[in-house]
């Protein structure tokens, strides 16, 4: 009521809720935000969603005040240029950078709020946090407050601190709840309810505390239990500006719920182990995340060799080795950059990222790459890595109409309406090829051989023959309906969308598609998948029939299909499978283990289906009321059986990570009969949450009624 007395007038609150109670419109227009938001997640569309985000809260270049042009001509008088005049073509340029800090400092917040790591955030708190962060614009490290953000304000969005904001959230949920919070300043601020006064007080606060830590590199590994008593591990590191949520209570205990966390404390002044260095956070016997308290929580260099030690005895040391020889080929670079040392050809693929993603173990890239990037010349780099002459390297397109063997960055040709015959196509493309118009190709048209990035064709509304190039990062082609025949790249590195193809009777798709695949297809009757595809998501299909789907490795998205019959899975998945309007499931075999998530939401009976002995995060069987017939898998994240009643022949397992959702149950309708002996999650009931810490007075409850 204090921040959004008007909310509930909101038109597009109006829009998406029924009820008439203000309170209740407001929590169903939170639900509705939080159910969008996953399913764009789980579709993948997350770029679509940033987009909206950016056409909302990003400066439009016709709110950038006159004033700050007048500032950058100050800036270049002090700076010994003279009176500059900023002409059109100038402004754009500044308007571009202006536009593009701004979309990439949103970026921190929106990639967070967006990941599993904030889970442990209720919606409505991420909606107050991310509103409040809105109306923040610069940070003055003399007064240690933020200037007011209006649509007129050039700065970049606030520095995201994922410890500040837990401990804001944390702090408000306390208050929430009448618990006593020890900080009285902090506790006036909290109920003003403004996010920025208590975001501000925090960041300021965790930086003081900071300026007089003294770090050395002795140090020893803190193991804190599964179900431990959180206030232990809060308590650790507390103070310590490590920029981890966990320092938050709210978000420790949900990481204790899910599984063991490591802490390795270095040596303070006193020479005692207490301050915090690196966090590994487990999920089950998996390795969550690794955290350290360099920029962006990357590992600091000397903290590698103390991750690779500490990860040869888990089971999935394999896929964290990568980010520490990564990290440890980045620093080796780092420190032959600040030399002024030659680096060698495999040292500069590395750095450019041209085989695989520079890995490291914070939520953003490693700064040190943009750092070392900035000073390099790019294109004696690349003449060193291809073997070639600066002069057969081009970085714009006033260079292609000579003959180039390589391009490097992004070639748009956009503003061609037909491509002028003496432009010549080099033979490869480090980044992405977009062709904006269809009369830009003609039969002339030769694509280069090689494209690193994606190539992106608009507008292509008929051609005889398409023959694209050998390989690419990726493959978009929209509004392209006719076509006599479409040559394929062999090997697409990532995804690979056709638009609005919706017949594929003379298209053979590539051998190997490394990442998605999107079809908007009628049928798949006459398709031959490829032999080796990352994930497959269609979007029209409702029957799907004699298909053999064993070649995909990641995620299946098959949201539109009711009825399958003759459709063979893989026997193993490391993402996602979504059948969420399958109603009929006759001879289904999923996959034994699914790493991500499983929806089934529109199942009433799970007769004729064999469910996986995994899934590794959800299980979303939400419209089943019966549990006959209902075998879980042995290893389940959370499961959801929210309209569940009939639970007489319901045996929840013990290995679940974090909840059981049955909201359709209250406590009395549970027996002993329906759980494990041993309690590791809670159950979300109607009237209640069951949590491991009162299992046991529960069971005794129940012990002592029989």
């Amino acid at each position: 009521d204090r921040l959004y007395k008007d909310l509930y007038l909101n038109d597009s609150l109006k829009k998406h809720t029924t009820s008439k109670d203000k309170y209740q419109s407001i929590k169903e227009y939170i639900n509705k935000l939080e159910d969008l938001h996953n399913k764009i997640i789980t579709h993948n569309h997350i770029d679509t969603l940033k987009k909206m985000y950016y056409d909302k809260y990003v400066i439009k270049e016709e709110n950038i005040p006159d004033s700050y042009y007048k500032h950058e001509q100050e800036i270049a008088l002090e700076r010994g240029y003279g009176h500059i005049e900023i002409d059109s073509r100038e402004k754009e340029e500044l308007n571009k950078v202006i536009i593009n800090d701004q979309k990439k400092s949103l970026n921190n917040w929106l990639d967070y709020f967006l990941s599993n790591d904030s889970n442990y955030i209720p919606f409505w708190a991420k909606y107050w946090a991310f509103s409040g962060m809105l109306k923040l614009g610069n940070f003055n490290k003399e007064t240690g407050k933020y200037t007011k953000r209006t649509k007129h304000t050039v700065s970049k969005f606030a520095d995201l601190n994922m410890e500040a904001l837990a401990l804001s959230i944390d702090t408000l949920l306390k208050y929430l709840d009448k618990k006593d919070i020890d900080d009285k300043e902090l506790e006036q601020l909290i109920k003003t309810g403004s996010f920025q006064s208590i975001y501000t007080y925090i960041t300021n606060k965790l930086l003081s505390n900071n300026q007089n830590i003294t770090k050395r590199n002795d140090g020893k590994w803190i193991k804190y239990d599964k179900g431990s008593d959180p206030h232990l591990l809060v308590k650790s590191i507390e103070g310590y500006n490590t920029g981890w949520c966990t320092a938050g209570l709210n978000t420790a205990e949900r990481q204790l719920e899910g599984g063991d966390f490591y802490v390795y404390y270095t040596l303070d002044e006193n020479d005692e182990y207490k301050i915090p260095r690196i966090a590994i956070r487990m999920e089950g016997n998996s390795i969550g995340e690794i955290r350290g308290v360099a920029e962006k929580q990357n590992l600091e260099p000397e903290m590698e060799e103390v991750v690779k030690d500490k990860i040869k005895d888990f089971p999935d040391k394999d896929r964290y080795y990568k980010k520490v020889t990564d990290m440890e080929t980045l620093t080796k670079i780092y420190k032959k950059h600040n030399n002024n040392e030659e680096l060698t050809k495999e040292e500069l693929t590395f750095l450019y990222e041209l085989d695989s993603e520079i890995e490291g173990f914070g939520y953003r890239k490693d700064p040190r790459i943009e750092e070392i990037l900035f000073e390099r010349n790019v294109k004696k780099d690349f003449s060193v890595i291809k073997d070639l002459d600066e002069s057969q390297i081009a970085m714009s397109i006033n260079e292609l109409f000579e003959k180039k063997e390589y391009f490097i960055g992004d070639l748009s040709l956009f503003y061609f309406d037909k491509i002028p015959n003496n432009l010549i196509m080099p033979n490869e493309v480090s980044g992405n090829l977009v062709v904006y118009n269809s009369l830009a190709i003609d039969n002339n048209f030769i694509f280069p051989k090689k494209v690193g990035g994606y190539v992106k064709l608009f507008r292509l509304l008929k051609t005889k023959k398409l023959i694209l190039p050998n390989e690419c990062g990726g493959l978009y082609i929209k509004e392209l309906k006719d076509f006599n025949e479409i040559v394929f790249p062999k090997i697409i590195n990532g995804d690979l969308d056709l638009g609005s193809i919706i017949y594929l009777n003379n298209i053979v798709l590539p051998d190997i598609v490394k990442g998605k695949i999107k079809l908007f297809v009628k049928d798949l009757a006459n398709c031959k998948l490829p032999k080796e595809i990352g994930s497959l998501i269609l979007y029209c299909i409702e029957e799907l029939k004699n298909i053999d789907l064993s070649s995909i490795r990641d995620a299946i998205i098959l949201d539109s299909v009711t009825k399958m019959e003759n459709v063979v899975f893989p026997k193993e998945i490391s993402g996602d499978i979504c059948l969420k309007s399958l109603v009929n499931t006759n001879g289904i075999k999923l996959p034994n283990k699914i790493g991500g998530d499983l929806y089934l939401t529109n199942l009433n009976s799970v007769e004729g289906i064999e469910l996986p002995e995994v899934v590794g995060k959800e299980l979303h069987l939400s419209s089943l009321k019966s549990a006959d017939n209902l075998k879980l898998p042995n290893t389940i994240g959370s499961l959801y059986l929210t309209k569940l009643v009939d639970i007489k022949n319901l045996k929840l397992p013990k290995n679940i990570r974090y909840i059981v959702s049955l909201k359709s149950l209250s406590i009395n309708d549970l027996s002993l009969d329906n759980l494990p002996d041993e309690l590791n999650y809670s159950i979300i009931l109607k009237d209640k949450v069951l949590r491991p810490e009162n299992f046991k007075e529960w069971k005794k409850e129940q012990n002592y009624r029989k």
